[in-house]
């Protein structure tokens, strides 16, 4: 009877035994997990948080325009570069339309890039033709029976001493008759949506050459797009067979970038200058068209088409988008790692006045990383054109370590 009472007491000794050693092993075994979820759970992936503009703009540009008669300018190569000022009225152009006359013999008689085309011979009538424009009170320049030209040395006596016996003699040669080359160009105008322009003569003596500032911008395109044209208005002289060594009364060649296009002087007219440029912007080079119609004088013309081509200058910007080590934003860790996003390279734009730059930032997540590690890119945007810079670390983003791990398992809490 007294052994019940032993056996009674080593089972319970046994249970608490059991019950020991077990939760023992349960602690053990949710520390385990614990600390198996805190060292080797991933932790939550960050987010860069971008610092830029949306979009980099510069200030508008201020246009110097003249007081008097039409202008016009523009950059062609930069969208919305192109503006107009004063009348838009049909005005007379003078022997501005010498470089209409220039256009539409080349498109009757073509010439190639260094191509002096084929000889023209003057005869009795030519020098009648010149004697002609003398007693009219015209532009000028010597011509001799018997001589001939080419058909490039021919436009040179045009375009540069503006002579009118040579626009004359140039227009018959190519159509057969002044009325015929009157005929032609005012269709070659019309196909070519120049409505605002109209000739009634090869060489602009009369006030029934008249044209409008936006479309003499547009014959300026045309004119600088011939290589034959192109290389001639930007001479400051030539020697010509019969007429000897000729001036281009385009004085301004050569002052502040200015190669060309072509003068023009009447009563009626003014005086007026279609003109084109390659101006210097920092280090880069800008094509500028324009023309100032109406001047009371040359002195006015030429100080007009200066100040003009000085603000259409000081219009364009260098802009610097990015640089090389700039910062695009940050990364900041739950557990207080901060690296920034730097570009690795400098990106610039040639912009004018207020045109925005677009500016978009692309990241990826990160749990952690090292310096000088790409992850992102900046892209800008101007006018359709785009650049784009890597966005590095700028050091390097450390795994949150063993205690911190510990106290946020999985990240929890972060």
């Amino acid at each position: 009877m007294l052994d019940q009472p032993r056996r009674a007491s080593r089972q319970q000794v046994y249970r608490r035994r059991r019950f020991v050693v077990f939760g023992f092993l349960a602690i053990f075994l949710v520390a385990a997990m614990y600390i198996s979820g805190a060292l080797f759970a991933p932790m939550p992936a960050t987010a860069a948080v971008a610092q830029h503009e949306s979009t980099i703009a510069q200030p508008t540009a201020a246009l110097t325009w003249p007081g008097f008669g039409a202008s016009g300018i523009t950059a062609p190569d930069y969208p919305g570069a192109t503006q107009y000022h004063g009348s838009d009225a049909k005005m007379p152009i003078a022997s501005v339309t010498k470089t209409i006359t220039a256009l539409v013999v080349l498109d009757k008689k073509p010439l190639k890039a260094g191509d002096d085309g084929p000889s023209i011979s003057f005869t009795q009538k030519d020098v009648s033709i010149w004697k002609q424009v003398i007693a009219a009170g015209g532009s000028w320049a010597p011509v001799v029976a018997g001589t001939s030209m080419t058909e490039k040395q021919a436009l040179e006596a045009m375009l540069l001493p503006s002579a009118n016996n040579y626009a004359i003699s140039l227009a018959t040669w190519a159509y057969g008759s002044t009325g015929a080359f009157v005929q032609a160009a005012n269709a070659w105008l019309t196909s070519n949506d120049f409505t605002g322009t109209h000739l009634d003569s090869p060489d602009g003596l009369t006030a029934g050459s008249v044209s409008t500032a936006k479309d003499l911008i547009g014959i300026g395109k045309r004119a600088l797009a011939d290589p034959v044209l192109s290389t001639i208005v930007s001479q400051k002289s030539v020697t010509l067979p019969g007429a000897g060594t000729q001036d281009n009364t385009n004085t301004l060649i050569g002052v502040d970038g200015i190669d060309g296009i072509k003068t023009g002087n009447t009563d009626e007219a003014g005086n007026c200058l279609l003109f084109s440029a390659q101006v210097t912007v920092g280090q880069s080079k800008v094509r500028v068209i324009g023309v100032v119609l109406g001047a009371p004088t040359h002195a006015d013309l030429w100080a007009a088409v200066k100040s003009l081509l000085t603000s259409m200058r000081s219009g364009f910007h260098e802009v610097d988008a990015s640089k090389a080590g700039q910062s695009f934003g940050t990364y900041s860790t739950p557990w207080g790692a901060k690296s920034a996003l730097i570009a690795t390279s400098t990106k610039m734009f040639l912009a004018w006045s207020d045109s925005p730059i677009q500016v978009a930032v692309e990241t990826r997540p990160l749990q952690s990383g090292t310096k000088g590690e790409i992850v992102g890119q900046v892209t800008f945007t101007l006018n359709g054109k785009t650049q784009t810079a890597q966005l590095v670390l700028d050091k390097a983003l450390p795994d949150p370590g063993l205690w911190w791990r510990l106290a946020h398992p999985g990240g929890m809490g972060a």
